[in-house]
């Protein structure tokens, strides 16, 4: 793809990058002349290579804003990565070949591209969240759209920067002359270093303290700037009068652009954000591990709370999802209770129902969602001030870690109220080697219940769970509860007649405002909306078979009753899907 310059035979005239020395440009003196520069040569080739140092940080961040944009819009982020990376180098290698014919005008060539690259991948970001917020997400017509869009990003982003390359070759060749070995290495030295740069600032600056949106207008803006001032600065008597002043008006163009958009980029997240979630949005921060949106709460409108972008609770039926997780699992010893995730304190708050609960240790990823949930009017009272009780800890940081070094036999039930397997960033919460430190962590008649996503909407999955739970040495019973259930909504008065099977059937009170429902099970704990899985599963663990039963001790849940409790073991183990291997870090099969 790069075609560095061969050495002139001895006695032949010296070469400066073949055609470039004119190429149309009008300021050269002739075809083999080197470039004539308003500074020294050296000084001329650490300017190319800072460019270089900038253009190539910026690319990098225009990448990781995609596979970052993605992942949070559309999920699984291994697929996600994988697509935009790929379909990005792809098109870097087709912009090197096409590059090959800009050669001759490489300095115009030059200012153009990184005045278009700028504009597309500075507005990329702020253009894929518009479509997702203003076509319903991503079903409907617009159920491979948005996907369309992003690898059109990927594309026109991969050809832009892979054409950079050959440019920046003859650029650099034309400032002083050197070996072709020497000048790849140069300039690829400063690509790589620029590309830590981007690479690190994209996390650890940008995305924390700009945003995605913000953050990438400005990468765009920094590109815009170097791109123009190293051919305007530098090259700007190989360009004729009419390509200077147009390649200037192109980037004022370009500045402007980017410049409004980010002067609107507030008000454009906030109407974006009411076109996702409604128009009642009481709370939107972005905390160091995701965003955490809360609406409703207000004119008798139930809360919901999303993350990511996701429906993860909402208020008129997280009951049952969360009676239905807590309470089998309580039936036995229960005085030390282990909450995995549950930041939003409703698990906890089913816990605490039970006479004799000692202490609650809740480890949450996102120590801010858990403040939120203790100092949120709406969603404190939603769980009962779980938080403010003085047996409940909560230890922020990653489960698998918190696991390795608690102590064996510390908790008499283990509560793992995480996001469904096919999240990626869940798998290893899934894995036989996170339930084997479970298994270590249970008392021996200790009970473990996990939430593994929706039966009937992914079988496999579901069954997949259950197969790596039997694995790291536990014995398991299945049972799935469903949202919505009018039969359920009959509380402890005992099932409604004529309801059918309580497995995703009842009708849902309406579509939750938010984002619709993906083709793939959806990664929440929620019925997001018409055509989204209604149902959740579960799977009841221990190191003897365990028994699906509700504490007679305890209150009596408000939507699970003993018989709904039984039909719904039923109704999972005809779903059994026998023979599934495992799932381990190393192998996940989510």
């Amino acid at each position: 793809m790069i075609e560095p310059h061969v050495p002139a035979p001895p006695g032949s005239p010296p070469s400066w990058g073949g055609p470039c020395g004119s190429g149309g440009s009008g300021g050269s003196s002739g075809p083999e002349a080197p470039a004539r520069l308003p500074v020294r040569p050296a000084v001329g080739r650490f300017l190319v290579l800072a460019g270089v140092f900038v253009c190539a940080a910026c690319g990098l961040v225009y990448e990781l804003e995609l596979v970052a944009l993605a992942s949070y819009l559309i999920g699984d982020s291994v697929t996600q990565a994988s697509v935009v990376l790929s379909v990005m180098v792809f098109a870097m290698g087709i912009g090197s070949l096409a590059a090959k014919r800009l050669r001759g005008l490489a300095a115009a060539g030059f200012g153009a591209l990184e005045a278009v690259l700028a504009l597309v991948g500075g507005s990329s970001a702020m253009v894929l969240y518009a479509v997702f917020a203003w076509t319903g997400g991503w079903g409907g017509l617009w159920a491979d759209g948005p996907r369309v869009l992003l690898v059109a990003f990927s594309l026109a982003i991969g050809v832009l920067i892979g054409a950079e390359v050959p440019l920046l070759m003859e650029l650099i060749q034309r400032v002083r002359r050197q070996d072709p070995g020497g000048a790849v290495a140069d300039l690829f030295a400063a690509d790589y270093v620029g590309a830590l740069v981007g690479g690190l600032a994209f996390p650890f600056v940008l995305l924390p303290f700009l945003g995605q949106l913000t953050g990438a207008l400005l990468t765009g803006t920094v590109n815009a700037v170097v791109g123009a001032a190293l051919v305007l600065g530098l090259f700007r008597r190989d360009l004729t009068r009419r390509a200077r002043w147009l390649l200037l008006t192109a980037n004022a163009v370009v500045l402007a652009l980017l410049a409004t958009a980010t002067v609107l980029a507030d008000d454009f997240e906030r109407a974006a954000r009411q076109a996702v979630y409604g128009q009642d949005v009481r709370v939107a921060v972005r905390t160091d591990v995701q965003e955490v949106v809360l609406t409703g709460d207000t004119d008798g409108r139930p809360l919901d709370l999303f993350l990511d972008g996701r429906l993860r609770v909402r208020g008129s039926d997280e009951r049952r999802y969360h009676e239905a997780l807590v309470h089998p699992a309580m039936n036995g010893p229960h005085a030390r209770v282990l909450v995995l995730g549950g930041g939003d304190g409703l698990a906890v708050r089913e816990v605490l129902r039970h006479p004799g609960v000692r202490r609650v240790d809740v480890v949450e990823l996102d120590p801010q969602l858990a403040r939120l949930a203790r100092q949120d009017p709406g969603l404190s009272t939603l769980n009962e001030h779980a938080y403010g009780d003085a047996r409940v800890h909560v230890a922020p940081g990653d489960a698998f870690h918190r696991l390795r070094s608690a102590p064996s036999a510390a908790y008499d039930v283990v509560i793992s109220d995480l996001p469904d397997p096919s999240v990626t960033a869940s798998t290893k919460l899934y894995s036989q080697e996170f339930y084997g430190l479970l298994r270590r962590v249970l008392a021996p008649d200790g009970r473990l219940v996990v939430h593994a996503g929706p039966v009937s909407a992914a079988p496999r999955a579901f069954w997949t769970v259950d197969a790596t739970l039997r694995a790291a040495g536990l014995r398991t019973v299945a049972y799935r509860v469903a949202a919505d259930d009018p039969g359920a909504a009959a509380s402890h008065n005992g099932p409604a007649s004529g309801n059918g099977s309580a497995a995703d059937v009842g009708t849902a009170s309406g579509p939750a405002p938010g984002p619709a429902p993906e083709p793939e099970p959806a990664p929440d704990r929620t019925t997001a909306a018409l055509g989204a899985p209604r149902g959740w599963g579960f799977l009841l663990a221990a190191r003897t078979a365990p028994t699906l039963r509700l504490d007679p001790a305890a209150p009596r849940p408000r939507t699970l009753t003993p018989d709904f409790l039984a039909r719904d073991a039923r109704d999972a183990a005809r779903t059994r899907i026998p023979g599934l291997p495992p799932s381990t870090l190393v192998h996940p099969r989510y």
